[in-house]
């Protein structure tokens, strides 16, 4: 460990105006032994922020023998603990024999103080007292060493692993020890060895690599994960009217980020340490915030540990947040309106990344069941589901009761047990269900899930559907729902099929529940065999709805082939009306035609009826009809009964009547009156 690491340092790299003339001094190199005490001090940093309490590390340097720097204790565990304990023990001497020094006990005195109980192991057996084997022992070794080959390294794993196998043996005989059950070896490609040893081989160059490493393990090790602030404004040094946007990346649990995953709404960002860490989600700076009454709905907080403790960014957001400040962090999106999902600040000297609710809160009212997962679908049981609910309450049940076989009925197993017979067919949507609508079949529904039946019980289904044969004898109607279906719906013979099927399907879920069930449906399925009179009574209604159907499509096909008869007759009417239109204006225009003569018309303006305006919308039949009829009353004379007329109605004979004073047809059978009735005056219909 007293080798270079042979990763040079500038040293007077920060000298910016060098003298000449006068020789740069020399770069130097770090040790192995300083790389590893440097990376396994910010391993502890980071698991120490995030974790100050029951999270515990024992150091243990190794040469001709082990050399224990701490112990289990609370107040061994923190850095300033460690690094006096490591400055005690210096660094090594490149002059000692190598072959004194052996990694091996520093392994076995790792699995000997992996066997020692902690204060937090003791506290538990202590307050669980008889069931105290129920606490667990399970660690992890951390071994860093330049190993010299593959068989190196499998000869350490073999040694921890009899290691672990023989202080087991001597914990199980110790009140003062714990047994081993789970064991992580990590030489800083991974396969199991055992079912009590795990052990993962890294190999990694010295210096800032290793570093990398450990920060990569400290992740794995204790679930962390990463969070990188972007567009931090910050003064520059040389230029104070000046800011610039600085990252700072941290580290805290990985429960921060839940929300996050189960959303799928995850922000990856690049790693800001030369890709030392797998992902990590970028979150924008927002406008402090001073007044800690506007923080909004919380639902967690984690300690957070910078990357990169020492650069200038961690330290001035640090130093920003333990002066009492707050920083709100929105997701960064391309549109729509921002989201703020988390926030920093501190409390008692620690900092703390706080999870905000970026979801609906559970003081707001509740969502409407067209936002939840089944989309826009409206028709939900909601009142049925409600009297689900409360048929199926859990109460305190403190009487025994034993079941048929005489074992103990545990009140856990029975709710479970109801609640599964009760939604064995449970249709969650109004229109995928029939019998559930319809209120005569309540009483069978509401039996048919019972563990057992009782005569009167068997009474009631039976005479549920001796009721629903007699609906289907008188063809009432059924509560079908059309949602969703074009026409009338399903004909009302097929609406009690689907009834039927459906409540078969409700009696066969529960047919195995005991005997008197299998009675109920055999009386389903004789009600619905029907008879031989009864199918053919059905098969005439069918055909003859079939016929009626049959005439209606008939009368429409008639009306839409005469709708079309009028189309083109109309056309034709339009068409001749254009060509005297054009004759008229060529003979007109011609200078060659005599002057028209000037002809007054038979009729005039004033004596032509004028033409109804309907109330209604006016068809281009009507219109062109109306409009053809007013030209041709211009080119001839009126008859003289149509203009006498009333209501377009004319009295034929009225000189007969003012000649004689009576009707001339009263006695035209030579006043045979036996047969034949006085008639009422002959009128003509001028209409048409």
């Amino acid at each position: 460990m007293a080798e270079s690491c042979r990763q040079h340092v500038e040293f007077d790299m920060l000298v910016k105006n060098r003298t000449q003339g006068i020789i740069p001094l020399a770069p130097i190199s770090k040790s192995l032994w300083t790389c590893s005490v440097e990376s396994s001090m910010e391993y502890c940093r980071i698991m120490y922020d995030i974790f100050p309490f029951k999270k515990l590390v024992n150091f243990i340097v190794s040469d001709s023998g082990a050399h224990v720097l701490n112990s289990w204790t609370q107040e061994d565990q923190n850095l300033q603990e460690l690094m006096a304990a490591l400055a005690a023990v210096g660094p090594p001497n490149p002059r000692a024999d190598p072959e004194c020094c052996s990694i091996l006990h520093g392994l076995v005195a790792a699995v000997e103080t992996l066997c020692k109980i902690t204060e937090y192991q003791h506290e538990a057996r202590t307050l669980l007292m008889e069931n105290a084997e129920r606490v667990g022992n399970r660690g992890r070794i951390i071994c860093i060493t330049n190993a010299k080959s593959d068989s190196h390294v499998r000869m350490l794993e073999d040694c921890v692993q009899e290691t672990i196998h023989e202080h087991n043996k001597l914990a199980a005989n110790s009140d003062h020890l714990m047994q081993i059950q789970k064991c992580e070896l990590v030489l800083i490609h991974t396969y199991p060895l055992s079912p009590v040893l795990t052990s993962e081989v890294h190999s990694v160059r010295a210096g800032r690599h290793l570093a990398t490493k450990l920060n990569i393990l400290v992740q794995q090790h204790f679930d962390l994960a990463s969070t990188t602030i972007t567009n931090i404004p910050m003064k520059e040094e040389q230029h104070a009217n000046t800011s610039a946007n600085y990252d700072v990346e941290l580290l805290h649990h990985k429960d921060a980020h839940v929300d996050f995953l189960k959303s799928g709404d995850t922000h990856l960002g690049g790693s800001s340490r030369e890709g030392s860490f797998k992902e990590t989600i970028t979150l924008k700076w927002c406008t402090p915030r001073t007044n800690n009454i506007e923080l909004h709905y919380c639902t967690g907080a984690y300690r957070i540990s910078p990357v990169d403790v020492n650069s200038r960014p961690s330290s001035c957001l640090t130093n920003f947040l333990l002066n009492g400040r707050s920083v709100l962090l929105e997701q960064p999106r391309k549109s729509g309106s921002k989201v703020i999902s988390h926030m920093l600040s501190s409390h008692g000297g620690e900092i703390f990344l706080h999870v905000l609710s970026s979801s609906r809160s559970i003081l707001e009212d509740p969502p409407s069941i067209s936002e939840g997962c089944g989309g826009r679908v409206t028709d939900y049981r909601i009142t049925d589901f409600g009297e689900f609910m409360r048929e199926n309450r859990l109460t305190p049940f403190l009487d025994p009761r034993y079941k048929i076989d005489g074992n103990l009925e545990i009140p856990l197993e029975r709710a479970k047990d109801q609640l599964e017979k009760h939604t064995r067919y449970w249709p969650m949507i109004i229109s995928q269900t029939t019998i559930f609508n319809m209120q005569a079949v309540v009483p069978l529904a509401s039996v048919i899930v019972k563990e057992s039946l009782t005569e009167e019980d068997v009474l009631n289904c039976q005479k549920t559907i001796y009721n629903l044969v007699d609906m289907e004898r008188k063809n009432d109607p059924l509560p079908i729902s059309t949602v969703g279906t074009r026409g009338k719906g399903p004909k009302r013979d097929e609406q009690y099929r689907i009834m039927w099927n459906e409540l078969e399907t409700l009696v066969r879920a529960h047919i195995n529940n005991s005997e008197k069930h299998q009675r109920v449906l055999e009386c389903l399925m004789a009600c619905r065999s029907k008879p031989p009179e009864e199918e053919e009574r059905k098969k005439r209604g069918r055909k003859r709805e079939d016929k009626e159907d049959k005439s209606e499509k008939a009368v429409k096909d008639y009306e839409q082939e005469k709708s079309w008869q009028d189309l083109e007759r109309l056309k034709g009417i339009l068409e001749r009306g254009k060509e005297e239109l054009a004759e008229a204006e060529i003979i007109k225009d011609s200078p060659d035609s005599p002057e028209p003569p000037n002809k007054k018309p038979l009729v005039e303006m004033d004596e032509t009826p004028p033409v109804e305006k309907s109330k209604g919308p006016v068809s281009l039949l009507s219109f062109w009809s109306n409009r053809i009829n007013t030209a041709n009353s211009r080119k001839h004379q009126e008859f003289a009964g149509r203009l006498n007329s009333v209501n377009n109605r004319a009295e034929l004979y009225q000189h007969l009547k003012e000649e004689n004073g009576r009707n001339p047809l009263k006695n035209i059978l030579n006043g045979d009156d036996r047969k034949w009735k006085s008639q009422p005056a002959v009128k003509s219909d001028l209409s048409n």
